[in-house]
């Protein structure tokens, strides 16, 4: 999902192929921190607490991204905390805890001042724990769930193909108007129009979940006659713009459905 992670050029294991050793070439363990060429802010209970226009963001194996950003444009109040963590990577790292107004939000930015050797130089810069502020935004766009990736892709392609979808030998699903999403480091995933489901095996579950990139999801068990199982198919009702053609179609996916395409 990341250069990092999934199908990236530094995940682990490797994924594609390389024109180097990528063993001998690089470590086991990979860091590279760039530019963030855009204005990153959060809120906390309706108050900015950080803006910057010199965001970093640090790609770690293993790891999703992380925006770190300059302890310089914190705009809370940030407090000592004796909370500390050592990184064989980066080093010692150092915790605040964020105040604004009378909420404390505890060990919530962590820093490396004094990164060990090899590690890019993260002085001055600070992570934040990204769910434990209320919201974020580059530019004026909301972010959710955890940084946008600049190297992460989704497009979206309509296609002819006949999908179905069985839960043992039943149909739940046929199309010849699929849509297919495909998501950087992720298997292709095909989207199907509601008309061509049989939605009497459904039943809307509870759970939501967000992407930064696709927007929030709701879900759908299955109660088919010969399967019933949860969380089996989930819709973007209102996705992001990347996702935008898959407004409202049901894509399905896990061990008690079987997606065919021709």
């Amino acid at each position: 999902m990341s250069l990092t992670l999934g199908s990236g050029p530094f995940a682990r294991p490797l994924a594609g192929q390389l024109n180097f050793d990528l063993e001998a070439a690089a470590p086991a363990h990979v860091l590279y921190l760039h530019e963030v060429e855009r204005r990153v802010r959060a809120e906390v209970a309706g108050e900015t607490v950080v803006d910057t226009v010199g965001a970093r963001m640090l790609h770690e194996t293993g790891l999703l991204p992380q925006w770190y950003l300059p302890l310089s444009d914190v705009r809370g109040e940030l407090l000592d905390s004796d909370h500390r963590t050592h990184c064989p990577f980066k080093g010692d790292a150092r915790y605040w805890h964020l105040r604004v107004g009378d909420r404390v939000l505890e060990n919530v930015v962590w820093s490396y001042p004094d990164p060990v050797r090899g590690s890019p130089d993260l002085s001055g810069l600070g992570a934040f724990y990204f769910d434990r502020l209320d919201a974020w935004f580059e530019e004026d766009e909301r972010v959710f769930a955890h940084p946008r990736d600049p190297f992460h892709r989704v497009d979206t392609r309509r296609s002819s193909r006949l999908v179905r979808v069985w839960a043992g030998s039943v149909l739940v699903a046929e199309t010849r108007r699929p849509v297919a999403l495909f998501e950087t480091g992720l298997p292709t995933r095909w989207y199907i129009p509601r008309e061509d489901v049989a939605s009497e095996y459904l039943v809307p579950a509870e759970r939501v979940t967000m992407c930064p990139y696709k927007g929030r999801a709701g879900y759908f068990d299955l109660e088919a006659p010969e399967a019933r199982a949860a969380e089996v198919a989930w819709t973007y009702p209102l996705p992001l713009a990347e996702a935008a053609t898959v407004a409202g179609y049901l894509c399905f996916a896990g061990p008690h459905v079987r997606v065919e395409v021709e």
